[in-house]
């Protein structure tokens, strides 16, 4: 059976004096096989140390947070079978999961922000 995992470019982006925060996900769809590793890339940019964010949106529900990266360890903990990474040197926060399935079909979205609200 083949996955088709949605990338939507998701873009949290404040303003603050000439500062701002970007990303971008280069891949619109993947194609992954059943039981395949799977990586969707994102790329960000940020005057200041960033928090990131990973969220996932499951056909007929609300977006919902997956992962974050805040501070610390740069490898965020596997929550569902899927981790992240910060790669400061590369400016990337890729998503990845050692073995698909077709319950992950669904549109991912990755988000930036130099400020993190308490609840987040």
């Amino acid at each position: 059976m083949t996955l088709v995992f949605t990338l939507m470019l998701g873009v949290l982006l404040f303003l603050r004096g000439t500062r701002a925060q970007s990303v971008t996900q280069p891949d619109v769809h993947i194609t992954v096989s059943e039981g395949a590793p799977l990586e969707l890339r994102c790329r960000y940019s940020s005057s200041l140390p960033p928090y990131l964010f990973w969220y996932v949106q499951y056909p007929n529900q609300g977006l919902q947070l997956l992962l974050k990266y805040t501070s610390g360890n740069s490898r965020v903990s596997v929550i569902k079978g899927f981790e992240a990474e910060l790669n400061r040197s590369d400016t990337s926060f890729h998503l990845r999961k050692s073995s698909g399935h077709w319950s992950d079909s669904a549109k991912y979205f990755c988000a930036v922000s130099d400020t993190v609200p308490a609840t987040a």
